[in-house]
């Protein structure tokens, strides 16, 4: 008796992008130049909620950039960068112990 071949495909499962590599994607889709300003790359993006974990959680653009160092930009490795240690640190953070103990819970 032949066992039966894999039902599924062989393709790999979505990666989950979050924090810089969101980010990333996002610029992709602008004509965003550099040097840039905050404003410059707010308007580029149009404030868009960037996930910052692989939860789903989100910080907009604009509270990212408001917590950033810099607000003028002279390359997208600059920028991206720049805005690492701010999702890093959301991330760490985890949205505290109420959201951690919601995505632990399987409804």
């Amino acid at each position: 008796m032949a066992a039966r071949p894999p039902t599924g495909g062989t393709e790999e499962p979505d990666a989950i992008e979050f924090g810089i590599a969101a980010l990333d994607a996002r610029l992709d889709e602008t004509d965003l130049q550099f040097p840039a300003t905050a404003e410059e790359v707010r308007a580029a993006v149009r404030n868009a909620e960037v996930p910052y974990d692989a939860s789903g959680h989100t910080l907009t653009l604009d509270a990212a950039l408001a917590e950033a160092d810099a607000d003028r930009f002279e390359t997208r490795t600059e920028l991206l960068d720049e805005l690492h240690p701010v999702f890093e640190r959301r991330r760490r953070q985890g949205g505290g112990p109420i959201a951690r103990l919601r995505d632990l819970l399987p409804f």
